[in-house]
């Protein structure tokens, strides 16, 4: 599902207009990104939980000459799914 298509299924599902839910999914995918940049959790109850971890800097290996190269620290984005998700994706055919 891309972004346009949760816009219109939203508009439809509440209806709503399209500018209007467009700006409520905008609304809230800023607040989301906003609170990971603080370094916030984010979580959504039965959906699951986004965080940032720390990485820190290592040596790597360039895979093409085998040269080392220094891999800098960096900020990674980390997805947990919740419970009520996860017993959704493994619900058994009934």
């Amino acid at each position: 599902m891309t972004k346009v298509e949760l816009i219109q299924k939203i508009a439809e599902d509440n209806q709503l207009n399209y500018k209007d839910a467009e700006r409520v999914v905008n609304a809230v995918f800023n607040e989301i990104g906003e609170a990971l940049e603080r370094g916030d959790r984010v979580e959504l109850r039965g959906f699951g939980a986004f965080s940032v971890k720390a990485r820190a800097a290592r040596l790597g290996r360039n895979p093409r000459s085998g040269e080392t190269v220094a891999v800098p620290e960096k900020r990674v984005l980390r997805f947990k799914t919740g419970k009520g998700l996860q017993n959704r994706l493994n619900q058994e055919d009934e």
